[in-house]
């Protein structure tokens, strides 16, 4: 493997339907021979943020990173390389990190504000070739995107306005509705 999708964003197609990964945008934290590990930025959970917001006495959003390990929660940080030893850097704003102590010292001890996290409860996971396979079979559109903002509450829309700026065949796509076969 001469490659690696870390740092890219797959962008699933609309023929996933019914599952978390429908119309889902997941970030690459990982990828290697042995498999991969993404985070799905767009699906937040009321549910969960209900609760751990009740819990934090903080308002929380959580998102659905993916549906493996739902009980561990991961944490995306903006422009904060000392948030944690362990973290490990996305790019040259963004880091990621599983030390939920050091995230929250670091919330209560004022060194960063909620909008600069996001959180996630479980994550996407890829065996060996996996993922290659995936693409390669067009489950996945792996793109560059610059100026995203992982940390944003983007749930909604983002799938869409990614797809819309992709262009030709992918306008189709962002303007399908969500069940395809109702089209």
């Amino acid at each position: 493997m001469s490659y690696s999708y870390k740092g890219k964003i797959l962008i699933s197609t609309p023929d996933i339907i019914g599952d978390i990964f429908s119309r889902s945008v997941v970030l690459v934290i990982e990828h290697s021979q042995e498999g991969a590990f993404g985070l799905i930025l767009n699906k937040k959970s009321d549910a969960l943020s209900a609760g751990v917001s009740e819990f934090l006495e903080y308002d929380t959003e959580i998102y659905d990173g993916g549906p493996v390990e739902k009980d561990r929660y991961f944490f995306i940080v903006k422009n904060h390389d000392d948030i944690s030893p362990a973290a490990t850097r996305i790019n040259d704003e963004f880091f990621f990190t599983e030390d939920m102590q050091s995230v929250i010292s670091s919330l209560t001890q004022e060194k960063i504000h909620l909008d600069e996290i996001k959180v996630f409860s479980g994550y996407s996971g890829w065996s060996a070739m996996q993922l290659d396979k995936e693409v390669d079979n067009k489950i996945w559109t792996v793109v560059d995107v610059y100026n995203l903002d992982y940390t944003f509450p983007n749930d909604h829309t983002l799938w869409k306005s990614i797809m819309q700026n992709l262009g030709g065949e992918y306008l189709l796509w962002a303007n399908s509705p969500s069940d395809i076969s109702l089209n």
